[in-house]
């Protein structure tokens, strides 16, 4: 049996690294779609203001940890507790994909856009010119970001839905292997 400090990934549980960024997206991710609601529902109140201008950089954050855990988790692959059902394992990989795929489109509307983006700061994309727009750019981050951002939360939602049903039946080998 592994111990619970373990940093690698077994076959019975997840180890540290992938514990601490699972939680930690968690929150962050928390916090996320928190700014997205309060820019939704209190929009140009100090509410917005407060969450709102953190999305950016929180996003940013999102999709750095999320290439971490991609590369870990390929990196620990053979080592990891198996899926509970091939279900359980397509929902995964949907996460993974959205996790990357809406910050993705929200930097390529971002760059399209041509306005500076600065991020804890630093520069992260330089602007220029409004006469230089990407105008495919922009329609993608505009058509894609918002919804596919709904998606993985209704795809995050299930998947907590799922794990305290785990629990709650009794299957805690499930739950106890990301606790």
């Amino acid at each position: 049996m592994q111990s619970s400090t373990s940093v690698r990934d077994s076959a019975e549980k997840y180890g540290l690294v992938t514990r601490v960024l699972h939680w930690g997206m968690a929150l962050l991710f928390a916090w996320q779609f928190t700014s997205a609601l309060a820019h939704m529902l209190f929009e140009d109140t100090a509410i917005d203001e407060f969450f709102w201008g953190t999305h950016k950089p929180v996003g940013l954050v999102l999709m750095v940890l999320i290439l971490i855990r991609a590369v870990w988790g390929l990196l620990n692959l053979k080592r990891r507790p198996p899926a509970d059902s091939m279900a359980a394992g397509l929902g995964h990989l949907a996460l993974y994909v959205l996790m990357l795929v809406v910050p993705a489109v929200a930097l390529f509307r971002q760059y399209g856009s041509g306005r500076k983006f600065e991020a804890f700061g630093m520069t992260i994309m330089q602007g220029f010119e409004e006469s230089q727009k990407i105008q495919w750019m922009i329609d993608l981050g505009s058509n894609f970001h918002k919804i596919l951002g709904y998606l993985l939360l209704i795809m995050i939602v299930g998947h907590i839905f799922f794990a305290i049903r785990h629990y709650l039946k009794g299957d805690t080998h499930i739950t106890d292997r990301m606790l």
